[in-house]
């Protein structure tokens, strides 16, 4: 999945007995997948635009070797900010209902501090890591 660089916003600073994921936090982690999910929709019409711009048929095989290199990573990339997209929608609707912030796997607290940095995570640490690990195993 891709880096989600999105501006920067301010770190949610929870107060002392504030309760986990209370309306406050819900706003800001909505408020940071609907600035990454508008940077993304950016780039994808910016990609468009370019494409139908560069399309030129070149005379060099070398060069239309390149356009069309250059042009399938550029896809790429794009579907992997599409099937973002898809997730930030997907951690939307959690917020909606009221699901958000919370492992899907053993329903513990994922953390401010982890979704500050992954606002799509699904799982807490613990479960995330073991995950990893499994995946570790299978791959050899």
């Amino acid at each position: 999945m891709p880096v989600m660089s999105h501006k920067p916003v301010t770190p949610y600073k929870a107060k002392k007995g504030e309760a986990y994921m209370n309306p406050k936090q819900l706003e800001h982690f909505r408020q940071i997948m609907n600035d990454i999910k508008a940077g993304l929709g950016k780039d994808i019409d910016r990609t468009v635009h370019t494409m139908q711009d560069e399309a030129t048929v070149f005379a060099d095989p070398n060069d239309r070797a390149t356009q069309e290199s250059d042009m399938g990573l550029e896809l790429r990339n794009r579907d992997r900010e599409r099937k973002l997209i898809k997730k930030i929608n997907e951690m939307i609707a959690k917020i909606d209902a009221g699901e958000y912030g919370y492992c899907d796997n053993c329903g513990v607290e994922i953390g401010l501090n982890r979704l500050e940095a992954r606002p799509t995570a699904t799982l807490c640490i613990d479960c995330k890591t073991l995950d990893e690990i499994r995946e570790k195993q299978v791959a050899k």
